[in-house]
């Protein structure tokens, strides 16, 4: 029992004397454990970008729309996939538009592209479905 007792008695000892840890890896913890983000309250500061001024439909396709559309993830439609497009395209052209600035089923509201005008979204469109 006496060497139990001293056992415990050590080992609480190395645990209460292990020194604070120093200051470089106290700021590499904050770093880690510091918030990704910021949340803004209605009226303060602006989520989403300001339009930088208009845009091909082939720049937004390659900038914005590429990581879906090109590979087909999530569902999207490849551009240049007429099987694909072409039930959403006989929605009419003004649907589409509307769609895809307001997100439609995985796509979120103007898809990966924050800063696009509608003009933009339409220009992309028209890219993705050209020669269909």
């Amino acid at each position: 029992m006496k060497k139990i007792t001293v056992a415990v008695a050590m080992l609480s000892f190395a645990v209460l004397a292990q020194t604070p840890a120093e200051d470089k890896n106290l700021e590499e913890l904050k770093a880690r454990i510091a918030p990704v983000g910021q949340v803004y309250l209605a009226g303060s500061e602006p989520v989403a970008a300001k339009p930088t001024g208009p845009r091909t439909g082939e720049q937004v396709y390659q900038t914005a729309c590429f990581a879906c559309h090109a590979t087909g993830a999530l569902d999207a439609p490849k551009k240049g996939d007429a099987a694909a497009w072409k039930p959403r395209l006989a929605q009419g052209l003004e649907t589409l538009h509307k769609h895809a600035i307001d997100g439609i089923r995985a796509m979120p509201p103007r898809g990966t592209c924050g800063d696009c005008s509608d003009d933009d979204i339409l220009n992309a469109i028209k890219f993705m479905t050209e020669g269909l």
